[in-house]
């Protein structure tokens, strides 16, 4: 007994050994110029720049980032995998290599100042739109043309017209004949449907 006792001890703390060697961290630092942009990876927001988040796969990310006064960039950024995390290099770094290995990748972009168009330049849009529809309709613009309609209308499906609708619940309330050995009913009054 007191042989297989003293493999079985080094045995067991062996393994515990090799249990708790081999991870691999990653994480992603995304930065951005200027900084303050919310981040959205893979349509989950994460924070603002300059942010560092862990990540476990390989491969492509949709990245986003969104901040006032600039256009919203959206990257479909690729993250390649190092030599150590290919087939089957990877379940021996994942699970034999003592220590930790740390993969850190940082991503880098500028945004683009958002493009101010000059009031001369909506107006003249502004003006070229009205001339468009009118020019269509054949029509001159009134104070009851601009008015807003009631309800919703779309400008792309054509009115029919309007005809006056039955109602769906008769004027007087049919009447039963009485069961035997029940109470007569009743007719109830149209108001009471």
């Amino acid at each position: 007994m007191s042989a297989s006792r003293h493999f079985t001890i080094p045995a067991v703390i062996a393994l515990v050994c090799l249990s708790a060697c081999g991870c691999v961290r990653r994480r992603m630092t995304i930065v951005s110029n200027p900084p303050g942009a919310l981040v959205y990876v893979d349509d989950y927001e994460i924070g603002t720049t300059p942010i560092s988040t862990n990540f476990i796969y390989y491969g492509q990310r949709k990245i986003q980032l969104v901040k006032d006064g600039y256009e919203t960039k959206t990257v479909l950024q690729t993250i390649p995998p190092p030599w150590y995390q290919y087939f089957p290099l990877d379940f021996v770094s994942e699970n034999f290599v003592p220590g930790e290995i740390r993969d850190r990748r940082t991503l880098t972009y500028t945004l683009t100042p958002q493009a101010v168009a000059p009031t001369d330049t909506l107006l003249g849009r502004a003006e070229e739109l009205r001339r468009g529809v009118h020019s269509v309709t054949g029509t001159t613009p009134t104070a009851a043309s601009i008015q807003p309609r009631p309800g919703p209308i779309s400008p792309a499906l054509p009115m029919a017209p309007s005809t006056p609708v039955e109602p769906a619940v008769p004027q007087t309330a049919p009447t039963y004949p009485p069961q035997s050995g029940s109470q007569p009913l009743y007719p109830l009054p149209p108001s009471q449907f």
